[in-house]
C-alpha cells in the first residue's frame, strides 16, 4: 500500500513500481484518472488542484510521448512544470544524480517525474533522503514504466468493460497477450505486475532469444507460438523491437521476425471480434505491426496516447493531495471548477 501523509504538502509518497500499487490502489487511480478524462472534453482544460506546486521533468533519455503527457497533465491541474533536458545541462558536464537532486530540492521540487538509462535510478532518487518532493518513474532502464502500465489498463478497462460500467472494476478474467522485444521492455514488465494485481491473465510471446532469464517467476504465461495464442486473447499488446539497447543479433532478420511475430491483417482476424490491438509506442510499421492494423479501428495506440494524460493526472493529484491511494476520491464539484479566468 501506498501511504501519503496529509498535512505536508510536499509529500513524501512516490510511484516507482508497478508492484508498489494494491488492487485498490490500482482501482483508485483508474477511477480518478476517468474523473480527470472529463475534464478533457470541456472547453477549458484545466483544474486549479495543484496551484503553486511545481512539477519537474527530469529526463536524461530521449522522449516526446511521456514527457509531453506528463507536462500536459502538470498543467491541466495548474502545477508550474520544469522541463530538464540531460543533453546541454551540467550532467552532460559530468554532474551526478545527487547534485542534480539536491539542486531541485533547494528549488523547492514538489515532484519529480525522472525518466533514467540506468535501472534503479527512480528507486534510488526516491529513497535517497535528497529530495522531499514526490518521486514519478518515467521510465528506468529495462526496468519498469509503471503510468504506461496504467493508462494500458486505463484503455483495457474502457474498451473491453465499457467507459461508465468500469467504474471501481479491475480486469478479472481478461486474458492480455504481450508480444515482441520482452527481454529489453520495461513497458512489458510494469504491464505483467500491474494487470496481474487486477486479475488478468497475461501471456507473453516472443522468440526464445527475447525472453529474460528468470521470466518463470513472473506472475504469467509464457508461449513462442503467436498463432496459437491469437485466438483466445482479449487485448493483443505488440512492442517494438529496441535496436538501440541491443549488442547482440538476436534474431536472424527482420524478415523472419515480422513473419513469426508481426501482427497483419490475417492474423488479426484469427482475434475474438471484441479483442483489441495496442502499441505503447513508437510504431516500427512493417515489423512488428502492419500499416493495416496499426490503422483499424482495432488498434488503441492513439487512445492510449489520450489516455496517458488522464492516468498522469491522476497520479499527480493523488500524490500531492497528501492523502492516501485507498481513500482519496475526486470531489464531485473538482471537475467542474475549472479555471474560467485562464
Amino acid at each position: 500500500m501506498l501511504r501519503f501523509p496529509g498535512g505536508n504538502p510536499r509529500t513524501s509518497g512516490h510511484l516507482v513500481s508497478a508492484a508498489d500499487l494494491t488492487h485498490d490502489d490500482a482501482v483508485l487511480i483508474l477511477d480518478t484518472a476517468e474523473e480527470m478524462a472529463r475534464v478533457a472534453d470541456r472547453p477549458i482544460k484545466k483544474l486549479p488542484t495543484l496551484r503553486g506546486r511545481t512539477v519537474v521533468n527530469l529526463f536524461f533519455e530521449d522522449s516526446t510521448r511521456t514527457r509531453i503527457s506528463f507536462e500536459a497533465a502538470a498543467k491541466r491541474l495548474s502545477a508550474d512544470v520544469i522541463n530538464f533536458s540531460a543533453k546541454g545541462s551540467s550532467v552532460s558536464k559530468g554532474e551526478s544524480l545527487k547534485d542534480t537532486a539536491l539542486t531541485l530540492e533547494a528549488m523547492g521540487a514538489d515532484a519529480v517525474v525522472i525518466r533514467h538509462h540506468a535501472s534503479g535510478a527512480p528507486y534510488r532518487l526516491a529513497n535517497s533522503g535528497w529530495i522531499d518532493g514526490a518521486v514519478v518513474n518515467a521510465g528506468d532502464g529495462t526496468h519498469e514504466h509503471p503510468t504506461q502500465a496504467l493508462l494500458d489498463a486505463f484503455t483495457m478497462r474502457r474498451r473491453l468493460v465499457g467507459r461508465d460500467e468500469g467504474i471501481g472494476r479491475d480486469l478479472a478474467g481478461r486474458r492480455i497477450t504481450v508480444v515482441g522485444d520482452i527481454l529489453h521492455s520495461r513497458v512489458a514488465r510494469s504491464n505483467v505486475l500491474l494487470l496481474n494485481t487486477l486479475g488478468a491473465h497475461v501471456t507473453l510471446v516472443a522468440p526464445p532469444t527475447l525472453v529474460p532469464i528468470g521470466v518463470e517467476s513472473w506472475p504469467c504465461e509464457v508461449s513462442y507460438d503467436l498463432d496459437e495464442v491469437l485466438p483466445k486473447s482479449d487485448a493483443v499488446m505488440m512492442l517494438r523491437v529496441q535496436r538501440e539497447r541491443m549488442n547482440a543479433a538476436f534474431f536472424p532478420t527482420e524478415r523472419e521476425y515480422s513473419r513469426r511475430y508481426g501482427l497483419h491483417g490475417d492474423r488479426m482476424a484469427r482475434m475474438p471480434e471484441h479483442a483489441i490491438v495496442m502499441h505503447p509506442g513508437p510504431m516500427n510499421r512493417g515489423m512488428e505491426i502492419t500499416a493495416e492494423v496499426a490503422d483499424s479501428d482495432r488498434c488503441t495506440a492513439v487512445e492510449q496516447v489520450a489516455n496517458g494524460v488522464s492516468i498522469r493526472m491522476a497520479v499527480l493529484y493523488l500524490l500531492l493531495g497528501g492523502a492516501q491511494f485507498d481513500s482519496v476520491t475526486v470531489p464531485a464539484d473538482t471537475t467542474a471548477r475549472t479555471e474560467e479566468s485562464k
